[in-house]
């Protein structure tokens, strides 16, 4: 297990020096200033591909190249749809249009020539006939049945992923931020419900087939991982066969508990990371994770204060965490292209929206793996999307925020923003 130790407090200026720096040192490399003022390792470069597409979440490329983007769910007009976007040789639009009305899931992804996205309560499939940037198709409900206590709640998070086998997963967030007995005494601190009742259709992980159509949830699927509050971040690793996810910690957890959570204590609550196998239990309600101290300790609402552990091995450990005002992980991407150096092979990008002041997160980070599954150290793989004045006790609001990633056939990362919909390009070398 590593931590994402957070670097914003050296400012943005210094970063963009010691860029300049490190590729004065490198020979055969010309400085290039990045578009937007990003910072990004030796030999990388950005460009601009798209801009002003609005509101995305998650994206996914088709093997043409073609981009398609979930959005979220706008409850006070049509549906958004997809969003499809067509590039040229030179990665610049040359085409754009929104279809149909599956909306609201976040989750899309291609696999095998087909385009799956989620909504709140399915997962479809859509298939493409030729190049057409837009199916003609109707889509496959693949899954059907997934909860929605508020519908056209615009934050449903229906993450999927797919592996080599015909596999489809999907994450389910918990209800709330806690798991609370309705009858806590007004006025007091609530009181858990254990078992937690999300744990019978959300707050977990399941298994369905990818090319099943009509599938119910939860009864078609096989249940792999439990204790989940929110989760956004999903992807399978084709390195060790497994799905990885990453759920947001819980909230306000001194501001309840002041006398079982410290401060302190509460700023070292962790996002965790999880290789998910049949029967992870992330540990949400009951467990809350210090990614400082690398233990996991009792939630004050099931009787802790602060000390108290539960017993070891019932549940999962983290292979990563992000503390220190939580940076929000909301997407992984495991790196399935060739252009990128040997070392980013296998390995995990993860995007970072960002948090409140103190501003922290805002950027890419890398994670390698290798192919037993062991996460090695993080690392800020591209940064500078919202410059950070350590000094200023009110920062002003990021130009962008990092959304999405995703691998393009040819190798290069694409990053989207989620504030003016604009896309990057990162490619290495000259590619």
């Amino acid at each position: 297990m590593k931590r994402y130790i957070e670097e914003q407090t050296k400012g943005a200026h210094m970063k963009t020096l010691l860029t300049i720096v490190v590729f004065a040192l490198v020979p055969g490399l010309a400085f290039a200033e990045e578009p937007d003022g990003l910072t990004l390792p030796p030999g990388f470069h950005a460009t601009v591909v798209a801009e002003g597409l609005g509101q995305v979440r998650h994206m996914t490329v088709r093997d043409n190249g073609d981009l398609y983007f979930s959005t979220p769910h706008n409850d006070k007009g049509p549906a958004t749809g997809i969003l499809a976007v067509r590039l040229d040789a030179s990665h610049k639009v040359v085409q754009m249009e929104n279809f149909g009305t599956v909306d609201g899931g976040t989750g899309i992804r291609f696999h095998n020539g087909a385009l799956y996205a989620s909504s709140s309560s399915g997962v479809y499939r859509f298939t493409f006939t030729g190049k057409e940037l837009v199916p003609t198709k109707d889509p496959e409900l693949i899954v059907d049945g997934m909860p929605v206590t508020h519908p056209g709640h615009p934050r449903t998070n229906r993450p999927i992923a797919l592996d080599n086998k015909g596999n489809l997963y999907i994450g389910l967030e918990g209800e709330a931020n806690a798991c609370s007995d309705p009858n806590s005494p007004p006025g007091a601190p609530p009181i858990g419900l254990k078992p937690c009742p999300d744990f019978a259709n959300r707050a977990g992980v399941w298994r369905f087939s990818a090319t099943k159509p009509g599938q119910k949830f939860p009864s078609d699927g096989e249940p792999l991982a439990t204790g989940i509050r929110d989760i956004t971040s999903l992807d399978w690793s084709p390195a060790d066969g497994n799905p990885y996810g990453i759920m947001h910690g819980r909230d306000n957890m001194n501001k309840l508990w002041p006398e079982a959570m410290s401060a302190e204590q509460d700023q070292h609550l962790s996002d965790e990371m999880h290789r998910i196998v049949k029967g992870t239990d992330f540990g949400w309600p009951y467990t809350w994770y210090d990614g400082v101290r690398k233990m996991r300790f009792l939630s004050p609402d099931y009787g802790g204060d602060g000390k108290n552990s539960p017993a070891p091995g019932t549940y999962s450990t983290p292979v990563l965490t992000f503390e220190n005002r939580r940076p929000a992980p909301v997407d992984i991407q495991f790196y399935t292209g060739k252009s990128f150096p040997a070392s980013y092979h296998n390995g995990a990008f993860i995007v970072l929206h960002g948090t409140a002041p103190p501003r922290h997160g805002y950027n890419v980070v890398f994670v390698p793996f290798d192919k037993k599954g062991k996460a090695g150290e993080p690392t800020v793989f591209a940064d500078g999307f919202a410059p950070v004045d350590p000094n200023s006790a009110t920062p002003a609001r990021p130009r962008y925020r990092p959304i999405a990633a995703a691998v393009a056939p040819d190798g290069a990362l694409f990053i989207a923003d989620s504030q003016k919909g604009r896309i990057w390009r990162i490619a290495y070398g000259t590619n």
